[in-house]
């Protein structure tokens, strides 16, 4: 595992020098917290949805991010359009299935994107990937009413199935091609206390994505900063509010080589 921690380091030195753009697709509720963590983190965000002009703002990003979490007939096809130019360029495609399991129209729209075109990283809590999984695993609306190793099993054949990296997030994160597999133990329950948690984690594995071309260790090594940022707020931080601005500056001043020595992968 010390290859991941050196490759987390060298994935924020990268992410930092480079400042690659990432398109998102995102929901209401996290457009301005997912982008000020990527503007903290070091890359540059934009938030565009309009089917007249995602193909185009694809072509321009490093990478694309597509959240289900506040869905419209609209934005869906601007999704299949985005992931689909996304494609054609070799853009890495992360897709957030926010509330899989909750509504036919999230299950839906998340097993579509997956049909049609072609996803990189799948990052969701244990509830969504077991109803991307199996197709009847319910949700608290878009919390995870489910543990991560309750969705083990079918984190790993989504993976193999569809031939993409699934990322299981929790108290110990779980990220698995269906053929390799790695544990982040880092993280704070105040995490799960504040809106767009899992969102700005997605968000950040896209940008790790754009500097990493593996997959795996890009996810990993996103999470496993995103989760020693929230270890490292939580330590001035005593309720949500303070430690939601705490977690901004965590992901702007925690430099590489605390990365490197704070990573915590089994």
């Amino acid at each position: 595992m010390d290859n991941l921690c050196r490759q987390a380091a060298r994935n924020l030195a990268a992410v930092r020098q480079h400042q690659p753009l990432v398109h998102n697709i995102t929901n209401l509720v996290v457009m301005n917290v997912t982008a000020n963590a990527l503007l903290a983190v070091g890359a540059s965000p934009v938030m565009a949805h309009a089917r007249d002009e995602v193909e185009e703002m694809v072509g321009l990003a490093r990478a694309l991010v597509l959240n289900i979490g506040t869905l419209t007939k609209d934005w869906v096809d601007a999704m299949l359009l985005a992931a689909r130019r996304a494609n054609a360029l070799g853009r890495p495609v992360v897709l957030d299935p926010v509330g899989a399991g909750a509504t036919a129209l999230r299950t839906r729209t998340a097993h579509r994107i997956m049909d049609e075109t072609t996803v990189t990283v799948i990052r969701g809590n244990a509830s969504e990937i077991l109803a991307l999984d199996q197709g009847n695993a319910a949700t608290r609306g878009v919390d995870s009413a489910h543990g991560v190793a309750d969705a083990a099993a079918s984190a790993d054949r989504l993976a193999r199935d569809r031939g993409t990296v699934v990322a299981v997030t929790g108290a110990t994160d779980l990220v698995t091609d269906g053929a390799r597999e790695v544990r982040i133990a880092n993280g704070h329950p105040l995490m799960g206390r504040i809106t767009g948690s899992g969102c700005t984690a997605t968000a950040l594995v896209a940008a790790f994505l754009a500097v990493d071309p593996d997959p795996l260790s890009a996810t990993a090594t996103a999470l496993a900063f995103f989760g020693l940022a929230g270890e490292r707020a939580a330590a001035s931080a005593s309720a949500p509010g303070s430690f939601q601005v705490a977690l901004l500056d965590a992901l702007y001043t925690l430099s590489p080589e605390a990365l490197e020595k704070g990573s915590r992968f089994e």
